[in-house]
This record gives structure tokens, C-alpha cells and sequence, in this order.
């Protein structure tokens, strides 16, 4: 098997399991959570980046108002992504997260024609309104907005939009991301301690140990995934990233036995057939373009 395709699965798997990490976490506050896996986060990329001897690519972004503004930007809306999915996993939401990922595509789709005049064909409108009915669906039977799935969707996706005008690499603009929410995370976090209510430490050894390895499983399939961009075609990049909410869908329905009523299923079947469509398009487009492209 490629190695790319290795990494890549090594990352989306990681992210599909993530839920088991955090709900053995569920009695930490996902404030102090989300605080713990910002300055974890941190160390181990300082930590990387140091054995690498690779701090000079930071430099020039430091002196460029618009890169730190870009990266500012892209800061907060990974703060409202985390903490939205660590909340939601440990409230019992972890079906409406995995949608939220598998509508994320689609907005990508969407934010592509929006700011770079990307043009989509006839067949891709299809599965973008299939998918915008589904959404449309699950709020009417459910009386609400799948308000988690929504941001988590939308969040990730104007975050990757800004990732894709930075230059700057992603190990180099992650490592100022989490730099920027150090500062309020560290605060927060001596804050709890002052008023005896953080979990560091005082919640017993498995917390302490799980709530330090947060940066780890954080950066670790980061980086497995920034092997995987480099190393096979970002078609299969994207086919293989339904991994993750699959996984997450999975542990939701089976292991923690939240409720998949019929009316959801409708819902979900509809962005599921939206995916499949919008997938199985751009497979027919590329092998028809690889036939018409002569062989120099």
C-alpha cells in the first residue's frame, strides 16, 4: 500500500476515534479541555520544531500584518471548531458532530465558487442542494437547527479556506495558531487552579496523564496528514477524509447508543447520497480527462 494512503488513514482514523479520547475526559469542563490541549499542543510543536532546527520560516510571517491577521483569524475559528466538538462529544452529540464532517465538503464546494470563482458543473449542483435539503429536513423534523453539525461544518471550512491563501507551511502556521490561544488558555487555566477548580493534577493520575497526551493526539495526525497532502493526489485525499465521520457516525450509533430515528436517517441519507453523487462525478470527470489527454 502507498505510503501516503498509510498516513492519510493513519490521520482520518485517529480523528474518527477521537471521541473515545474525550469522553474519557467528560469530567473535565471542555473549557479546560480545549485550555489543555492549546498549551499541549503548543509544547510539542516548539518541541518539533527546535529538534528540526526549522524556527526560521516563522520570522518573515511574525513581520507580515496581513499573515498575522490571516492567522488570527484562522485561530479563533479553530477555538470555536475544538471547543464546539469537545463540548458536543461530551454532551451526547457525537452523530450530529459526524455530520457536521460530512457536510464540510460540500461547503468547501460552496466557498470555492464563493471566493475563487471555481465553476461548477451542472452534475455538481446536484448533490450541493441534495445536501442543503437534507440539512433543511433534519432541522424541520427536529423542531431545530442541527446547530453543531452546522458550525462544526462551517468553522472547518473558512478555517481551511484561510489555511489555503497562507504561505506558510502547515506545521509553522499551526505552531502560531495554538501560540495565539496560549496566552487566555494559560490565564484560564491558572484562574481554575486559584480557585481550586482545575483538574490537573487533582482529578487523579489517568486524567492528568490523558488530559497531558491532548497535544499529542492533536499534532501527531496533523503532521501524518501533511504527509499524506505531499505524497498521493488530493482526489483521494478527499475520498479517503470520510473516514473520519464514518467513524465518528459509528461510535455514536453502536457504542454510545445515541438515538438514530428514522426521520434523522432521512436526513443523514440525504447528505450521504450527496456525497456518493458528488464523489462519483469527480471520478468519471478525471478518467474521462486521463483518456482525452494525449500521451507525450
Amino acid at each position: 500500500m502507498n505510503r501516503g494512503v498509510v498516513y492519510a488513514l493513519g490521520a482520518y482514523t485517529v480523528w474518527g476515534v477521537l471521541p473515545v479520547f474525550w469522553k474519557a475526559l467528560r469530567t473535565v469542563p471542555a473549557g479546560e479541555i480545549l485550555s489543555q490541549r492549546v498549551v499541549w499542543s503548543l509544547f510539542f510543536m516548539t518541541g518539533l520544531l527546535t529538534l528540526k532546527r526549522d524556527w526560521r520560516a516563522l520570522k518573515p510571517a511574525l513581520k507580515n500584518r496581513a499573515t498575522l491577521l490571516a492567522v488570527l483569524v484562522a485561530t479563533a475559528l479553530l477555538a470555536v471548531n475544538w471547543l464546539t466538538y469537545i463540548w458536543g462529544v461530551n454532551a451526547g452529540y457525537v452523530v450530529e458532530a459526524s455530520l457536521g464532517y460530512f457536510i464540510n465538503p460540500l461547503v468547501n464546494v460552496v466557498l470555492g465558487v464563493l471566493f475563487f470563482r471555481e465553476k461548477l458543473r451542472l452534475a455538481q449542483w446536484l448533490p450541493v442542494g441534495l445536501a442543503i435539503l437534507g440539512v433543511v429536513y433534519l432541522t424541520l423534523s427536529y423542531g431545530e437547527l442541527p446547530w453543531i453539525a452546522l458550525v462544526l461544518a462551517f468553522t472547518f471550512a473558512f478555517y481551511g479556506l484561510i489555511k489555503k491563501t497562507l504561505r506558510l507551511g502547515p506545521f509553522h502556521s499551526f505552531t502560531l495558531e495554538v501560540g495565539g490561544m496560549s496566552l487566555p488558555a494559560l490565564a484560564y487555566l491558572l484562574y481554575l487552579e486559584l480557585v481550586g477548580q482545575g483538574a490537573f493534577g487533582h482529578q487523579g493520575g489517568a486524567t492528568t496523564a490523558l488530559l497531558a497526551l491532548t497535544g499529542v493526539v492533536t499534532a501527531l495526525p496533523l503532521l501524518w496528514f501533511a504527509t499524506a497532502a505531499r505524497r498521493i493526489p488530493f482526489s483521494t485525499l478527499g475520498l479517503l477524509q470520510y473516514v473520519t465521520p464514518t467513524l465518528q457516525f459509528l461510535l455514536g450509533v453502536l457504542v454510545y447508543g445515541e438515538p438514530f430515528t428514522p426521520a434523522r436517517m432521512v436526513g443523514f441519507a440525504l447528505i450521504w447520497a450527496a456525497l456518493l453523487l458528488y464523489s462519483l462525478e469527480g471520478i468519471v470527470v478525471r478518467r474521462r480527462t486521463a483518456r482525452m489527454t494525449p500521451v507525450r
